[in-house]
């Protein structure tokens, strides 16, 4: 009999899409390695596909799931592609554990949790916090439990990083009777800090439990204020549309904008919604893309006031967080914008001399993982995020338990 491997799967259920990954346990049951990652995209259109590509990058699969047409909001029609495909691996693969990214937790959830059906409607309540979001994540996890029941599902939130924030971090200025039915400032892309909290020690020694600033840049951009490696302040607040200028989300807006969308210009809650999520960010400014590459390469003026404001706002949001951190020692730069735009890397880190940071253009250029000068008192990184294996580690520690 071939032997048969453990592996831990990662998935990410968006609305059209499920992003998942398959590490592999060693054998000593602690190290994961990637065996593979991929996608099935295009759930609820008439030509889902699924694809899959080995840890060197090789595409191992790419097929049309034929008659899996299904709803956006229901996975279950379209998993049993990827499970099915798992268990016909010819190197005998046995999942033992499921990790799912779970945009938020709420108050009740400050680490990650073994699903139970209990648990799995306290999730579900919480969907109206995230509702772009987490009804998705969840359906993921009802398609695994009903497919595969036996095996242990584990939620890793985006929100249980920063609830190491002082009280006075996550409060709105808003009457106590509304703060007391959570609404508060709750923190995303955790598990992207987390990680990078994890690996600092091995890239900059004590100064990792120093004052860290780490920019999270991606479609979706963020920005955490660290002190030993916990989260201490940072951008988004109660939904993941408050902060940065994103990929097509508008970051923050005066209330009072909203409120005459409504009011004067006649628009609904939903169009409102489509408005700040979806048509607003590098997009909206621009008019012309939200993805940061065509941006650079443009000789559009809408596209530089585009690359503009995301610059002027990251520098403005970092002298805040220096602000609260009393100083910083270390800027990390991470996810696809923050590990592989050298032009915004580089205004970003000039326009904060003031701070100290002293850029190594050359270094920059080249991608790190240092960029700033032997002499800057600021220590400046790029540094690969990597969430999924952050997921893993704990969907095997969880389902060990």
């Amino acid at each position: 009999m071939p032997e048969v491997t453990d592996v831990v799967l990662v998935f990410n259920a968006g609305s059209s899409s499920i992003k998942f990954s398959m590490f592999a346990v060693d054998a000593s049951g602690q190290d994961l390695g990637l065996r593979f990652h991929g996608e099935i995209e295009g759930i609820g259109s008439s030509d889902p596909r699924f694809f899959a590509a080995d840890a060197d990058g090789r595409r191992v699969v790419d097929q049309h799931v034929a008659g899996r047409r299904v709803d956006g909001g229901d996975h279950e029609a379209v998993l049993p592609v990827l499970l099915e495909w798992i268990a016909g691996r010819t190197d005998q693969l046995r999942v033992v554990a499921v990790g799912h990214r779970v945009v938020h937790g709420g108050e009740q959830f400050a680490a990650p949790v073994v699903v139970d059906a209990v648990i799995l409607d306290q999730l579900q309540k919480l969907s109206p916090l995230a509702p772009l979001h987490q009804p998705h994540n969840l359906a993921a996890i009802r398609a695994i439990g009903r497919i595969q029941p036996d095996v242990p599902q584990v939620a890793c939130f985006d929100t249980a990083f920063h609830r190491t924030q002082a009280p006075v971090a996550q409060l709105y200025a808003l009457p106590r009777e509304l703060s007391a039915t959570g609404i508060k400032r709750y923190g995303f892309h955790g598990l992207s800090y987390e990680y990078i909290a994890s690996v600092l020690p091995g890239i900059v020694g004590d100064a990792a439990s120093g004052r860290v600033v780490a920019a999270h840049l991606g479609n979706g951009c963020s920005m955490c204020a660290m002190r030993g490696g916990k989260s201490v302040a940072t951008t988004m607040g109660f939904t993941a549309v408050e902060g940065l200028p994103m990929g097509t989300r508008s970051g923050s807006i005066d209330p009072g904008v909203i409120l005459y969308l409504l009011t004067e210009l006649g628009m609904s809650v939903d169009d409102v919604i489509d408005l700040l999520y979806h048509r607003s960010g590098l997009l909206g400014v621009s008019g012309i893309s939200n993805d940061m590459r065509k941006l650079l390469a443009s000789s559009a003026r809408e596209a530089a006031d585009a690359v503009d404001l995301f610059v002027y706002r990251i520098g403005r949001e970092l002298g805040s967080l220096a602000a609260a951190l009393g100083g910083i020692d270390v800027l990390v730069f991470t996810a696809g914008i923050g590990e592989h735009a050298a032009p915004v890397r580089a205004r970003v880190c000039e326009s904060a001399a003031w701070l100290g940071i002293r850029l190594d253009p050359a270094a920059n250029l080249g991608g790190g993982p240092r960029i700033s000068t032997g002499d800057s008192p600021v220590s400046v990184w790029v540094i690969p995020t990597n969430e999924e294996l952050m997921i893993a580690r704990h969907a095997l520690t969880c389902a060990r338990i």
